[in-house]
């Protein structure tokens, strides 16, 4: 017998990463991902204040109300991708594959109400190039629906197996989407 097959196999570590749920290239990813939204609210947020009459005029014309609905939809996923993570953990393929089921449904809704939003900004004469504003929120909540749509596909693999490992890394992944939306809310909606 070598002396290789006798050592016990070794994870491999990423140091700061270890210990979080899930798989650490996904958190590699994620952390990439929440530089990048960082980044595009950190220039939301300057240019707010370099043209506050114009974003005050912008900001106007959003419906607030649908975005709310939208976060408490999907905060509600989140609880069900959090409740499909405990499940795998516990070994219920089956639960955990009905809780994610639940979070990609809302996912969907949440999907569904931004563009009953964007088609109602788009009917008002709200685009891309309408003003600064403009610009900046098709471009970040653009970004974010697409990671929801990520998301859910994310989802929907590691619902195949459900496996503890593949769950947590895809919930973690959606959680971040949660967390991001927390955020992008009331700076775009709320926050004058």
């Amino acid at each position: 017998m070598s002396a290789l097959a006798c050592e016990p196999e070794q994870e491999e570590r990423w140091g700061v990463l270890d210990g979080l749920p899930g798989d650490a290239m996904m958190w590699v990813l994620i952390l990439s991902e929440l530089v990048a939204f960082g980044l595009l609210l950190g220039g939301f947020v300057v240019t707010r204040a370099l043209n506050p009459v114009v974003f005050a005029v912008g900001q106007a014309m959003l419906d607030s109300r649908l975005a709310a609905v939208n976060t408490a939809v999907l905060v509600t996923s989140g609880w069900a991708a959090a409740r499909a993570a405990a499940s795998a953990r516990h070994a219920s393929t089956g639960s955990a594959r009905r809780w994610l089921g639940l979070a990609m449904l809302l996912g969907a809704v949440f999907i569904a109400v931004k563009l009953t939003e964007y088609g109602g900004e788009i009917a008002a004469g709200a685009g891309m190039e309408t003003s600064p504003f403009f610009t900046l929120y098709f471009l970040l909540t653009g970004f974010h629906l697409l990671h929801v749509l990520l998301g859910i596909v994310i989802l929907a693999v590691v619902g195949r197996s459900a496996t503890a490992n593949g769950v947590e890394t895809g919930t973690a992944f959606w959680h971040i989407v949660d967390l991001v939306w927390i955020v992008m809310f009331p700076v775009l909606y709320l926050v004058g």
